[in-house]
């Protein structure tokens, strides 16, 4: 296998010797918004291994991982589980021309994007619109890896606008991601630096290139999800270029990226958690961390895990590794206050716990009480101790605004929704 991808890396590194200069970018003038469905699914292979894949993620988060181990070397091994995240969040789009369509995972925590997760159910294959080999592209998940040859292709989105000469990784080899075609990443540009295989040259993700292109007319995405208890079920929503007021109540409040490394590299906040009110008992000091889709629960540092363990009564249910509650335990547990730039959201207690009705989705119980929020994995003090995942996320209206480095939230009609 490592002679086969030694010989593959040979003829593309020749190829782009002769690759010719891409052309002036496709400049559109009548920019707007591009808002496109998605739905929460079952990675079924994940599903036990939801705390271990998170917390897996969050660890290369805090190392800095994003380049994946060099396959091309003699002798170098991948250690990455063969599982992904336990739920996706995915959107559609088509790429080529003509085209093909592929379900990606949302993730505002990676940059790159990339298809041909699943090479026997849905392939990338080049079309009229595919470029040359431009290069070879590596990238490290902590919960997976991708491997494979970045080209430049059309890339559609659901709504119909048109990207051309979006940079796209084509998977020759990846792991832990089986129920989805690849990632569409949504986060700072800065984390696809350095994830190329010759030079150290960024790669504009599709975010950025549809500002460019003029297809939107800000480099600004906003998240709506409203919280189901289904899976496979098309309630949320991705707009690219813009914000939709239909989905948020009250004021969007925006705070700048935060300025603590790492957590500063990607859409990192600053933030406090107290119990029972703004002012109530501290969970969680004020320290830096990220917002992160492509993380389905909420984890915080170690020694705030314990606080909240402490305070909640609950108990580790070995199968989930989640934290596991008594219906008394519920009926008294108390909202937590998420201080954000001056801002308080809550969090309510029925936000705090898994959807019942998916209980047996993670491997857990059927009438089980499982806490959504736990233990990141190190203490405070990292520069990164806190992932506002997917299950705080879907609770808020959540826009990341990259031309201004700054994050946006509000509360939705869902903020404080019983259905878990």
């Amino acid at each position: 296998m490592l002679a086969a991808l030694r010989l593959l890396a040979s003829v593309v590194l020749a190829l782009l010797s002769v690759v010719p200069p891409t052309g002036a970018l496709y400049v559109r003038t009548d920019a707007s918004l591009v808002t496109l469905p998605f739905a929460r699914r079952l990675n079924v292979t994940g599903a036990s291994k939801l705390l271990e894949i998170d917390r897996a993620r969050a660890k290369a988060f805090r190392t800095g991982t994003r380049a994946a181990p060099n396959l091309f070397q003699q002798g170098s091994t991948v250690n990455a589980p063969a599982t992904n995240q336990a739920v996706d969040y995915v959107t559609t789009v088509t790429i080529g021309n003509p085209g093909k369509s592929f379900d990606l995972l949302i993730d505002t925590g990676s940059s790159n994007t990339w298809v041909g997760a699943r090479p026997l159910d849905n392939p990338f294959v080049p079309s009229l619109s595919t470029s040359l080999p431009q290069n070879l592209v590596s990238v490290e998940y902590g919960s997976g890896f991708v491997t494979g040859i970045e080209v430049t292709d059309r890339l559609t989105f659901a709504s119909g606008q048109v990207i051309e000469n979006q940079s796209i990784g084509t998977a020759l080899l990846s792991s832990g991601f089986t129920d989805v075609d690849g990632i569409i990443g949504l986060g700072p540009v800065n984390l696809t630096c350095g994830t190329l295989l010759v030079g150290s040259a960024c790669i504009p993700t599709v975010t950025d290139n549809a500002f460019t292109q003029g297809v939107i007319s800000q480099n600004i995405i906003g998240i709506s999800f409203d919280p189901t208890d289904t899976l496979d079920n098309t309630n949320g929503e991705l707009t690219f270029g813009g914000i939709d007021d239909s989905k948020f109540t009250g004021p969007l409040n925006f705070v700048p990226i935060t300025s603590t490394s790492p957590a500063s590299q990607f859409v990192g906040i600053d933030q406090s958690i107290t119990l029972g009110s703004p002012t109530g008992e501290t969970v969680l000091p004020m320290t830096a961390g990220i917002t992160d889709t492509g993380t389905t629960l909420l984890l915080i540092a170690s020694d705030a895990f314990a606080t909240y363990q402490s305070i909640t009564g609950g108990v580790l249910d070995p199968t989930t590794g989640l934290l596991m509650i008594t219906p008394d335990q519920f009926a008294n547990l108390k909202s937590l206050f998420f201080n954000i730039g001056g801002n308080t959201f809550e969090f309510t207690p029925n936000a705090q716990i898994w959807p019942r009705a998916l209980n047996t989705a993670i491997g857990g119980t059927d009438g089980n009480i499982y806490l959504v929020i736990s233990d990141i994995g190190s203490p405070a003090g990292s520069g990164l101790d806190f992932i506002d995942g997917m299950a705080f996320l879907e609770r808020f209206y959540y826009v990341f605004d990259a031309q201004n480095s700054r994050v946006g939230l509000a509360n939705t009609p869902f903020t404080h929704a019983t259905m878990n």
